[in-house]
């Protein structure tokens, strides 16, 4: 059985297309990641997926449940973790979990809670009110709320925003073994190296239409350019090279070739110029790369 399955889904809001024509599907299991710039349509389609939308038309399915006919099945197979902090403060961590089992009309679900808590480091937090904890806790509690319920496909939603490296690596390190258990993870990141490192396949929107959706591998191979970086000692290229040059930091420019012997050109072009280069290499693009092509051709 698929786990997502979204077919012909538009959504309008007056006069904006949030989503035009938007369908793919994701298999059980799959780590999969939804991209796209700020505005691009992610959160509504998470929202129609959650119930929380309707969508104009087009039909969305959660392990077979159709979101708007068989609401309370698809509901059940699904966990959301939300962008916003949004959380009871008068609430413990425990309480909170233990609430949020209410929803679902769990009511032994203490085992589970506790397996959560472990898992997600939050042992010596339980018993910590929500609002004296800091903004990373706070979203590791809302990644359990997700889970308290067991579903079997669960949407991140910019899970690790404002979160610290620690805290980040823990998070991916608990979300990768509930993958490992089979569950579906869907994610949308602008970490676009979280994206590439977790994610076998990806889809971008832009503008409410997905213009890429293809296996991560194929992705980072699809443009053919290499990259050649370098770092200088001084700013004041020479016109030609200026012309070509992307800045990718201080005093440190890439350069898109087609082949190895085209790094050369650059370097003589440099030497002439007497600017001094500190370090060079020469990589293939990363996701970040591919990403800002997409969006430009599209």
């Amino acid at each position: 059985m698929t786990a997502l399955s979204i077919k012909g889904i538009s959504k309008r809001f007056g006069q904006l297309h949030a989503l035009n024509q938007v369908s793919l599907e994701v298999e059980q299991g799959e780590f999969f990641a939804l991209l796209g710039p700020n505005g691009a349509g992610k959160t509504t389609l998470i929202s129609i997926l959650a119930g929380l939308t309707r969508a104009d038309s087009g039909e969305a399915r959660i392990m077979g449940h159709c979101v708007q006919r068989d609401y309370r099945q698809a509901r059940r197979m699904l966990g959301v973790v939300p962008q916003e902090l949004a959380f009871d403060p008068f609430l413990t961590v425990r309480e909170t979990l233990v609430f949020q089992s209410g929803y679902f009309g769990l009511h032994r679900n203490t085992r589970w809670i506790d397996a959560i808590i472990d898992g997600l480091g939050l042992q010596d937090k339980a018993d910590s009110n929500m609002r004296a904890l800091s903004g990373g806790m706070k979203r590791r509690v809302l990644v359990a709320q997700a889970l308290v319920h067991k579903p079997p496909v669960i949407i991140l939603d910019e899970p690790t925003a404002g979160v610290d490296v620690e805290l980040r690596q823990s998070l991916w390190q608990f979300i990768r073994t509930l993958n490992h258990d089979g569950h579906t993870i869907i994610l949308t990141t602008h970490y676009l190296e979280e994206a590439e490192t977790l994610c076998q396949r990806i889809a971008m929107l832009k503008s409410g239409q997905i213009v890429a959706l293809d296996k991560t591998a194929n992705l980072l191979h699809s443009g053919g350019e290499l990259y050649f970086d370098v770092s200088v000692e001084r700013d004041d290229l020479p016109p030609a090279l200026a012309n070509q040059a992307k800045p990718i930091g201080e005093r440190r420019y890439s350069f898109k070739l087609n082949r190895p012997a085209e790094m050369e050109p650059v370097l003589a072009a440099l030497r002439e110029a007497h600017i001094d280069v500190a370090d060079a290499s020469l990589r293939h693009p990363d996701l970040e790369d591919v990403f800002v092509q997409i969006m430009e051709r599209a």
